[in-house]
């Protein structure tokens, strides 16, 4: 099965930045669309960003566009979530999560459409 783990978080305040990072065992990795989702507490889990197989093609929730960048490394089949500007709203756990689509599909944001999770890193922004 494939394994993804989260490293990374932290407390920070507000204004400031953090990189987590997702590692995963996927045999094929690079075939794998990748997405940042998060969960604050007593909240559902949102979508944060995910980016294609390719690294071509990204896709960001409106509350972090221009403050969050994704990225992957193929080759340290690892993917990134840099924050910066961070506010304390954006405390959360953050989970990585893979999702195996054909190639030429449009990136999903759905929580159900994702295969396979991390356990998540927490992130805690103060003011």
């Amino acid at each position: 099965q494939v394994q993804l783990v989260e490293s990374g978080g932290g407390s920070v305040q507000a204004g400031g930045s953090l990189r987590v990072s997702c590692a995963t065992s996927a045999r094929t990795f690079s075939s794998y669309s990748m997405g940042w989702f998060r969960q604050a507490p007593g909240k559902e889990r949102e979508f944060v960003a995910a980016i294609m197989w390719s690294g071509g093609n990204t896709y960001y929730a409106d509350s972090v566009k221009g403050r969050f960048t994704i990225s992957r490394d193929n080759a340290k089949n690892t993917v990134y979530l840099q924050m910066n500007s961070l506010k304390p709203e954006d405390t959360a756990v953050y989970y990585c999560a893979a999702d195996r689509i054909p190639r030429g599909s449009n990136l999903r944001i759905g929580i159900s459409e994702y295969d396979y999770w991390g356990q998540g890193t927490q992130v805690t922004v103060s003011s």
